[in-house]
């Protein structure tokens, strides 16, 4: 059965326990379910799907046994892998401190989107079909590259550390 990880919007560990959240996918039929970290990363194995229909089903479930709800942006395990093995950074000049972003998509834009993008040590860099690559150097002006991201994509998105996507994607 394929694995696939559902990435949550909005998830902290003050509006959602991961315990809750692996019941309620359970309950919504997926197995080998598993949480990662406490930011909304679900891993499960289900029967071939479309992501569209994984993500409404993700959704559904969360709705019906959660006291909230969060948008789900599913991706296959194989996918994230393949993306990994691709090294989506390379090539790029980014200072040591830069931490590298992974924001995925629930649908790929419909107008070409020209970049990089640049404002206060955040760049985007890459649109790679559902998935974008993002820059930034932590500093004291807060989560400038999620304005960004929001300003140019919208906000049916959701963003991730590589290390998390890494994580996830071999889980």
């Amino acid at each position: 059965m394929p694995r696939y990880v559902a990435f949550l919007r909005g998830v902290s560990p003050q509006n959602a326990s991961m315990p809750a959240l692996r019941q309620c996918f359970e309950s919504a039929g997926f197995t080998e379910v598993r949480t990662l970290l406490s930011s909304g990363n679900v891993v499960f194995n289900a029967r071939s799907s479309s992501v569209s229909a994984l993500q409404r089903r993700c959704e559904k479930a969360m709705q019906a046994d959660l006291p909230q709800g969060f948008a789900a942006i599913v991706r296959p395990a194989l996918h994230l892998q393949a993306l990994l093995a691709a090294d989506p950074f390379a090539g790029f000049d980014l200072p040591a401190s830069a931490k590298r972003i992974v924001t995925f998509l629930r649908t790929p834009p419909q107008a070409v989107v020209q970049l990089p993008i640049e404002r206060d040590d955040a760049v985007i860099l890459k649109l790679d079909g559902g998935e974008v690559f993002s820059a930034y150097v932590p500093g004291d002006k807060g989560p400038v590259f999620m304005n960004l991201i929001e300003r140019t994509f919208g906000k049916d998105v959701t963003t991730r550390t590589l290390d998390t996507v890494r994580k996830c994607a071999q889980a």
